[in-house]
């Protein structure tokens, strides 16, 4: 076989003829290992970017400079990262699990490459196009992405450490919980579009807008469509374990969660692992509400600007115009999904433990599943009567969540409520067990000498050390 027919088959696997096809099997062999190069080298590559990105991101928004001594603009600064990490001691410490010690890391990382096969770059099944054409492409997300907690549990248990355990424990807490905000947003979608294949659900975002303007899943039957996209976009921050929901690495309780006890390239693994997940997520993200590779506008997008070269008599540069402008437009759509998870790293502090489960638990799943079923019934009624029925849709909507809101709202005011009242208690409980110059001399009346009979919340000052304990240890009986 001479070198063009090898391009040609290699490039076009399906013009192999038939009674060849056994003899040229390394061919296909060698075009499937190609393209699964190319899919790890496309996730893996960006990451140092990523970082880089991240850093100076920060240092903006937090008013300094970020990355800029090693390299242009500090763009090498990731890079030494890389090396320092890599000629670091690789220490595996004593009575650990060391099989499930050196997995944990694959595990962890996998998941995150297994799930970018199935998100599409370009609208061809052409080779040099990734459309992957997976009718349950949604299925395989959700299945894959259910699998990264077990690197995480692996890590905190085979590192037979405290911390590593319960920050393990805390992400598999973490993770399920928030699975079900974020497949209650992708529920959503599939009602809208209908199908589970990924290329499909991004070219049922077609271009109805005035002036070409593309109906992105976010602005479907508004305001369900753009409910789900911030239960996933809320979701995504939790799966990826990203602040405001680091609770499974959080330094001041944990010292680093299961990170504790990994170095050199196991804890790079990790590493790359989370900063994969958050180029797959804000992938499917964008794909999903955003559009995927659809240009905003119809008049940039590739394939209408390939047929005007082609039809302007050059049809190679319309050929590549085509493939690339849609990689261009899903490039651009990622990189404001990692925008937005920079931007709440630098804004929003951590969260409780007992309020991320609480917000998970009786914040998303309730408004998915209310979200779901009037989505589902503007769609009937759209159906049988058309703007009227989304109308009327519309309006148990609001009253719906209307009534949501106020429940909420009165809850808080209770619990806000509670919590005023058992501070107060606690004050006059601490008070009434206090010695006499202790309460004398406190600031807050002016260092001076109370009367024998003052009181305090309604509780008598105590005269002496031993009567506050007295007094203590029968209140504390008593509670």
């Amino acid at each position: 076989m001479d070198f063009k027919t090898f391009c040609i088959y290699f490039f076009n696997v399906h013009s192999i003829p038939p009674q060849q096809a056994g003899d040229l099997w390394w061919v296909t062999a060698l075009q499937v290992l190609v393209r699964v190069l190319i899919g790890l080298f496309a996730i893996l590559i960006p990451v140092p970017l990523l970082v880089w990105y991240e850093r100076r991101l920060l240092g903006w928004m937090q008013q300094r400079q970020g990355p800029n001594r090693v390299g242009p603009w500090g763009l090498l600064q990731t890079i030494a990262d890389g090396l320092k990490l890599l000629f670091k001691e690789d220490m595996n410490p004593s009575k650990v699990d060391k099989t499930l010690f050196i997995l944990a890391p694959m595990v962890f990382l996998i998941p995150a490459l297994v799930t970018a096969a199935v998100i599409p770059w370009g609208p061809s099944r052409v080779w040099g196009a990734a459309a992957p054409g997976v009718n349950v492409g949604i299925l395989y997300i959700l299945a894959w992405a259910s699998l990264g907690v077990y690197g995480i549990v692996l890590a905190g248990w085979a590192s037979n450490n405290k911390y590593s355990l319960l920050g393990g424990l805390r992400s598999s807490a973490q993770l399920i919980s928030y699975e079900l905000g974020m497949g209650l947003a992708i529920i959503t979608v599939i009602l809208m579009t209908g199908s589970l294949d990924m290329q499909t659900i991004v070219e049922g975002q077609t271009y109805n807008g005035p002036l070409g303007l593309a109906e992105w899943n976010l602005g479907k039957f508004f305001p369900m469509g753009l409910l789900a996209m911030a239960m996933y976009m809320i979701s995504m921050l939790a799966e990826t374990n990203r602040a405001p929901f680091d609770l499974p690495e959080a330094e001041t309780e944990l010292v680093a969660g299961y990170h504790t006890e990994y170095t050199s390239m196991k804890f790079a693994t990790f590493f790359m692992g989370e900063y994969a997940n958050m180029i797959v997520v804000s992938a499917i993200n964008a794909t999903l509400f955003w559009g995927g590779y659809k240009a905003p506008i119809q008049f940039l997008d590739g394939p209408y600007l390939g047929g005007l070269l082609t039809g302007a008599g050059h049809p190679a540069l319309g050929a590549v115009v085509a493939a690339l402008v849609p990689v261009f437009w899903l490039s651009i759509k990622i990189l404001i999904g990692l925008y937005f998870f920079i931007w709440i790293r630098a804004t929003m502090p951590r969260l409780r433990y007992d309020m991320l489960m609480k917000f998970g638990w009786q914040g998303l799943l309730p408004v998915g599943l209310v979200n779901i079923l009037l989505t589902a019934l503007a769609l009937v009624m759209y159906a049988t009567s058309g703007n009227a029925g989304y109308l009327i849709a519309l309006v148990a909507w609001l009253i719906i969540f209307g009534v949501i809101l106020v429940a909420f709202a009165k809850n808080k005011r209770v619990q806000l409520f509670t919590t005023n009242s058992r501070r107060d208690s606690t004050v006059a409980l601490y008070s009434s067990a206090q010695p006499f110059r202790a309460v004398a001399e406190h600031s807050g009346y002016g260092g001076q000498t109370l009367p024998p009979d003052a009181k305090i919340g309604g509780f008598p000052v105590a005269e002496s050390e031993h009567e506050a304990d007295t007094a203590d240890a029968a209140l504390t009986k008593k509670g």
